[in-house]
């Protein structure tokens, strides 16, 4: 069962001063939905993912005129890590529990494309910091033109214990042949990880759902 993080939509949804009144009702609002999903569903058959996006919204444009600015005092970073924290601590240690970071999907774009995947690392790593449980797995996504080694250096200083790491970089453009490079180009400086789309299927156009199903299955199974 995938969530976006109650930050996610307080950011993406609300502006100005509702944003402090909305936070707290929405997120009890959102963890009495998972707790009653884990009423529902036995703990060993559930697995729960948080996707993190407009976190990096945030984190990209908030010092910037027009972009996305925090509704909390005090340190922008430490605010989204200690929220995406309190969502991961609400999963009991018995359920898999994973986190999905994102730079937007809007009519399969980005907000802003990333320099490189440091600020990736970085939330990452102060995230597995800030839990209290562990982490299952972390997906970071990977843009379609990146297959250098510049965007994919910062991975070499992620910290995730025994945490399993999913790159994003299947896109449906231009297939196994492009992921082959993207994954070349991650192996230099990541020893182990698996492979996913960058950003799911959902907003992919509807005639192209096979087509991302076939190349993902065929890129794994070159893994």
């Amino acid at each position: 069962m995938a969530l976006p993080t109650p930050t996610a939509v307080i950011g993406a949804f609300f502006t100005g001063e509702d944003r402090q009144a909305i936070e707290p009702v929405y997120r009890d609002l959102v963890y009495r939905e998972l707790d009653g999903v884990l009423a529902a569903v036995p703990n060993h058959d559930l697995a729960i993912q948080w996707d993190c996006a407009v976190e990096f919204a945030v984190i990209e444009t908030h010092a910037h005129p027009g972009g996305s600015t925090p509704w909390w005092t005090g340190d922008v970073w430490e605010g989204l890590v200690a929220r995406a924290a309190d969502a991961i601590d609400r999963v009991p240690t018995d359920v898999e529990v994973g986190v999905r970071l994102c730079y937007g999907d809007v009519s399969e774009r980005h907000f802003v494309e990333p320099r490189d995947a440091a600020n990736l690392t970085r939330f990452v790593n102060e995230l597995t910091d800030a839990t209290t449980r562990p982490i299952t797995w972390i997906h970071l996504p990977v843009p379609i033109e990146r297959d250098d080694d510049a965007y994919f250096a910062p991975l070499e200083e992620l910290a995730i214990g025994d945490a399993e790491l999913y790159l994003g970089l299947v896109h449906r453009e231009d297939g196994v042949a492009g992921a082959a490079r993207r994954i070349e180009a991650a192996g230099r400086h990541v020893e182990e990880f698996g492979v996913a789309t960058e950003c799911g299927i959902g907003r992919a156009p509807q005639d192209a759902t096979a087509d991302i199903f076939r190349t993902h299955v065929a890129v794994a199974a070159g893994r």
